[in-house]
């Protein structure tokens, strides 16, 4: 996966700055290595780019120029200062010239003796001698990643002390006599700060998948660079006991660890996977331990390995362990000593804000029509209008809504599932089976509003239509009774074809009664899908609730014309996502799980039910677009890449043959993407779709972006 471009899709656009410079850390791993031999891993997303530039990017980003006292210039570790509030980390000196390491060592001797600095050669970049050793390396690799670590920390903390005061204000603030207008305020300001705090869980998780991500690259060059007999005449050259000792015991340079305690070390790696060898020295700056203090089975660190809670950030750390080097794992103790990455105080805050929020709001007052109570389930109540406000508080409520009349002049009628709550709060809305063989919706609008909804503690009102385009539904077709697709219809014809009155009435007798919407969809006939959100991620609102929706994919789209999630949001201002389910004409158990987490994450997130939000089960891949690849001719037709696999520029995507089973054309791909979903159906005619391609980079396009999707 691209994950430098990815990040730039994932980031908060307000707090892009304070992300990890994942890119500049690459670039400095390419650097680094391009000169040992051995084969190494091609690095994604470099563009073949001039090695000139990029050791200028890495001055640029990860040092700036100061002026010393006599007037000269010299470069240091930049520390992003990300708040007022908060204290200046400390820094680590990046040497880049032999004056500056003579000034370095002098100022050691007469400063703090015990503060080490790595040693990396930057002079017009990041470049080494034929000489240079991969101790080196390391020690640029450690400085660069700290400051890293400590820019995020900084973020992180500020915004954690802020948002710790902001709760205690609020809660401390509540008066039960406020006015309408001190209430709005009020609520205005937990709104705002329930979104900042979901924005620092969302921060953290994304930081932390950077930092394990370039730490593993880093280690995957480091060993592919440094061959076993080249590390043996290393250690031998310093007196080091290493990898090729008859104990394969693990040292370190200057470790005072004794025999007995570095082989409980080495049977502590051996218990985590981890098949280890001697390591260079590593250089901390004054405030962190030694490298070595964490081989010691006493430590805090390792016993969470072995025991990780079911907290998420723990269990993300405990899954990363399989297979590292204890030179990763080094790595990772300075990602898992931060505040960003142990701390459970943001979860926690965000569900003492949500539940604040919940237990302040007032009881809505009932007026219920006597009509709809101890209503016979055969005889569900018709209406040509969804009147809300005279459903009962604190049910569940079935009803059929008419939206046009058959040749017969019987009334066409979709089903209508009201969950309303006994306080006020949004109007969600999910809408299934628009397109008549596309069923996984269905379960899932059961699942939810019968089993995951209590009515007695929701907030707000949940309205799931389990068919939509109930003509196609009953044919077994993608299409309304006459063919045509409803979405594409949209908004209608008030005065226009059937199939246009029928879109028309769906959208101003249901929709618009919305204050969200969820179009739940699947792929077509003779083709798969992954679970995956196409949604507008410029839209600040449509963004998380993608995110929240827990798919494998997210594919940013600012949805076709005549599309029912672009008729809600342009016509009624109404924020909507499409999630695609899998596969048509079927029911998928696994995929309809994960999409009902995240429609309940969606719900937690707008205060409408308890914080239930989930570990994800997917870490979703970003696409700032996608789009389609076509037939030239007609034949038999095998598409070869899976769903949800990455495909590389170049790669054979599929074979066409014609009926005497001659190989006709190769399809080749055209970018590096990730496939979304494509054709399992072998009869293919000229112009039929292969697959649906997801492209990543590093920013959304401007204006408007569509798939092609049909």
């Amino acid at each position: 996966m691209k994950f430098a471009k990815q990040l730039g899709l994932r980031s908060i656009p307000s707090w892009a700055p304070y992300y990890v410079d994942y890119k500049s850390l690459k670039h400095y791993i390419k650097a680094s290595f391009k000169d040992f031999a051995g084969p190494l891993e091609p690095l994604e997303s470099l563009d073949h780019e001039d090695p000139e530039k990029i050791t200028q990017v890495i001055i640029d980003q990860q040092v700036e120029p100061r002026l010393t006292g006599n007037g000269s210039r010299e470069r240091t570790d930049a520390v992003m200062d990300t708040d007022n509030s908060s204290d200046a980390p400390g820094q680590q000196t990046l040497i880049t010239s032999a004056a500056d390491e003579t000034q370095v060592e002098q100022s050691q001797e007469r400063g703090n003796p015990k503060q080490k600095t790595g040693v990396v050669s930057l002079d017009n970049g990041v470049s080494l001698d034929d000489g240079a050793s991969l101790n080196t390396i390391t020690e640029g690799f450690k400085a660069l990643l700290w400051a890293e670590l400590e820019k995020v920390n900084a973020r992180y903390e500020a915004q954690e002390r802020v948002a710790s005061v902001n709760l205690e204000r609020l809660n401390a603030s509540w008066r039960p006599n406020f006015t309408p207008a001190e209430l709005k305020q009020w609520r205005s300001d937990l709104t705002v700060l329930i979104l900042n705090l979901e924005y620092l869980l969302e921060f953290s998780q994304t930081n932390i998948t950077g930092f394990k991500k370039i730490i593993k690259k880093f280690d995957k060059h480091y060993r592919n660079s440094s061959s076993a007999s080249s590390i043996n005449a290393s250690e031998q050259g310093n007196g080091i006991q290493g990898a090729h000792d008859p104990n394969n015991a693990l040292t370190y340079r200057g470790s005072s660890l004794a025999d007995s305690d570095t082989a409980g070390s080495l049977s502590m790696f051996s218990a985590l996977g981890i098949h280890g060898r001697s390591t260079p020295t590593i250089y901390l700056p004054h405030s962190y331990p030694e490298p070595a203090s964490s081989l010691h089975p006493q430590e805090p660190f390792i016993r969470h390995v072995h025991s990780p809670n079911t907290h998420s950030k723990s269990t993300f750390y405990h899954n990363y362990y399989g297979g590292v080097s204890a030179l990763s794992l080094e790595f990772w103790k300075m990602v898992t000593e931060r505040t960003f990455a142990k701390s459970e105080k943001d979860e926690r805050l965000l569900a003492e804000a949500r539940t604040l929020w919940r237990k302040r709001t007032p009881v809505v007052p009932e007026h219920v029509s006597p009509l709809l109570l101890n209503v016979d389930p055969k005889d569900y109540p018709v209406w040509d209008d969804l009147d809300l406000e005279s459903l009962p508080s604190g049910r569940l409520t079935r009803l059929w809504m008419v939206l046009a009349e058959d040749a017969m002049s019987s009334p066409i009628r979709v089903p209508v599932i009201v969950a309303k709550g006994v306080r006020p709060g949004p109007v969600v809305g999910l809408t299934a089976a628009l397109h008549g063989n596309e069923l996984n919706g269905i379960p899932l609008t059961h699942r939810l509003v019968l089993e995951e909804i209590q009515c007695q503690a929701l907030h707000g009102i949940v309205v799931a239509v389990p068919v939509a385009n109930v003509p196609g539904y009953l044919a077994g077709q993608r299409g309304f009774s006459d063919g045509t697709d409803l979405n594409r219809l949209m908004p209608g014809k008030k005065n226009g074809s059937t199939s246009q009155v029928y879109a028309y009435n769906l959208m101003t007798r249901l929709v618009r009664h919305f204050t969200h919407l969820i179009d739940l969809h699947t792929a077509s006939k003779g083709r798969v899908n992954s679970l995956y959100v196409r949604a507008n991620m410029q839209n600040a609102t449509t963004r998380h609730m993608a995110r929240l929706q827990n798919p494998q994919i997210i594919v940013h789209n600012t949805s076709p014309d005549g599309s029912l999630r672009g008729a809600a949001m342009q016509g009624y201002h109404i924020p909507a996502i499409t999630v695609e389910i899998g596969d048509p004409s079927r029911f998928q158990k696994r995929f309809v799980k994960s999409a009902i987490l995240g429609v309940t994450n969606i719900l937690s997130h707008l205060k409408m039910i308890e914080d239930e939000h989930e570990v994800q089960d997917y870490d979703p891949v970003v696409c700032a677009k996608s789009y389609w690849i076509f037939t030239k001719g007609g034949g038999i037709l095998n598409v070869l890449p899976d769903v949800n696999t990455w495909v590389r520029k170049g790669e054979l995507i599929a074979t066409l043959h014609n009926i005497f089973g001659e190989e006709e054309h190769r399809y080749f791909a055209p970018e590096d993407g990730i496939v979304v979903g494509k054709s399992v159906d072998p009869v293919c005619q000229s112009g039929c779709r292969i697959l649906h391609l997801g492209v990543v980079s590093d920013r959304f396009p401007e204006g408007k972006m569509d798939d092609g999707h049909q």
